[in-house]
């Protein structure tokens, strides 16, 4: 039972970061990567658009709301470890203007696309 649950919401998971780079890509973005993971985090999405490399972290929930106070302190300092990996294997980046962003995803809703959603520790 505990399994099948998890094996659920890994799959609502996917769909929901398959619907927030849809989005990121209609508002003008290009996707990266997707799911960058590395020993101790991972990073949803890396998407760029202009000058700007964007680090964002898909969250879906029953209600918008409620997703922000998801991304805890826990979760930052594993993205921020997540980006100082992904940075140090694309100096290209270095140069470019690097953030926290996050796209909320719940039923019935268009995704809500956060820019600076949270500050980065890149350093």
């Amino acid at each position: 039972m505990r399994s099948s649950r998890r094996v659920i919401a890994f799959s609502f998971g996917l769909r929901a970061e398959r619907l927030a780079a849809l989005w990121l890509i209609a508002k003008g973005y290009r996707i990266l990567e997707r799911r960058y993971l590395v020993k101790g985090g991972e990073i949803d999405l890396v998407a760029m658009r202009g000058a700007t490399v964007a680090f964002v972290e898909v969250k879906a929930r029953r209600a918008l709301d409620d997703a922000l106070a998801t991304i805890t302190p826990t979760k930052r300092k594993r993205l921020h470890r997540a980006v100082r990996h992904w940075v140090a294997h694309n100096p290209w980046a270095a140069g470019r203007v690097l953030r926290g962003d996050a796209v909320f995803i719940a039923p019935r809703r268009l995704p809500q696309h956060l820019v600076n959603a949270f500050e980065l520790d890149v350093m």
